[in-house]
């Protein structure tokens, strides 16, 4: 069970699907289509109304290259739409942020879950976490998304241990491991080799009784293997990555497009989890 304040996600039952909400103007693949209350609410509507279980709204772009705002730019950017998302959706709302200060605005504001890509499990974001109920979503992220970084032992294994080195920090920290889900960081400090082999090794990353989360969506090694350039019509390579990491017993997929996103996840779940949802 993931659990994330009055939300709760059984495990191994179906394929929850987080949507992504860019409130930025440079994100990758959507930057400047949703960073006004207005535009981020009525996307956010009609990403619920698709079937997504989770909305993951951020202020920073994660993008190589892209400029990181402060604590303090990213806090004011997040204050006029995370108390709104949260009133209005029914959905859990997850806000993706490595500073404890902008969690704990978040967390006040109403947010179930606090997404950290640092790559760092962060003791005062967990302690947040666990004070307010909420779910803490740590990445396996070495080098962000510009760099690419070795694994002399593979991908596979050096994430695994990173993944049990966070379940020990997390068991110190007080936080129960209902309330963690481990990212495998596609994308972030891996060769394009890497993201396959995570993809097609993902039960080597399942550890029993934790989410695991697969966010593929749009990056560039789905734009390398498919051969799509443009990375708004990758939502069907999309489909097929996270199809592979649901296979290997992903619990929650993150994306872009979540009417393509539901769809591919129920089929996935009912030929992999042996029963159709919905």
């Amino acid at each position: 069970m993931f659990k994330a304040r009055g939300h709760e996600f059984p495990l191994g039952k179906k394929t929850y699907v987080m949507g992504i909400l860019n409130y930025t103007p440079d994100s990758f693949s959507d930057g400047g289509l949703y960073n006004t209350p207005e535009k981020a609410l009525e996307h956010a509507l009609a990403m619920q109304a698709d079937g997504a279980d989770i909305i993951d709204i951020g202020a920073n772009s994660t993008r190589p290259d892209a400029v990181i705002l402060s604590a303090a730019q990213e806090e004011e950017r997040l204050r006029p739409v995370t108390g709104e998302l949260c009133a209005r959706l029914d959905c859990a709302v997850s806000v993706d942020t490595f500073y404890p200060s902008c969690a704990k605005a978040a967390l006040e504001a109403g947010a179930d879950i606090i997404n950290d890509v640092s790559g760092v499990f962060n003791p005062e974001i967990a302690q947040l976490c666990k004070q307010y109920s909420a779910g803490y979503i740590v990445m396996h992220n070495p080098c962000g998304s510009a760099e690419v970084s070795e694994y002399p032992n593979g991908a596979v294994n050096e994430i695994r241990r990173f993944f049990l080195d966070t379940l020990t920090l997390a068991a110190k920290a007080g936080l129960p491991k209902s309330q963690l889900c481990l990212d495998m960081g596609l994308g972030f400090g891996k060769a394009y080799e890497d993201n396959l082999e995570l993809l097609r090794e993902a039960e080597w990353l399942k550890i029993q009784g934790v989410a695991l989360l697969a966010a593929g969506s749009r990056k560039r090694f789905i734009g390398r293997a498919s051969g799509v350039e443009n990375s708004a019509q990758r939502d069907a390579g999309t489909v097929a990555a996270h199809t592979a990491a649901i296979a290997g017993g992903a619990d929650i997929i993150r994306v872009h497009n979540v009417f393509a996103g539901v769809q591919g996840a129920r089929v996935a779940d009912a030929i992999y989890r042996g029963k159709a949802n919905g």
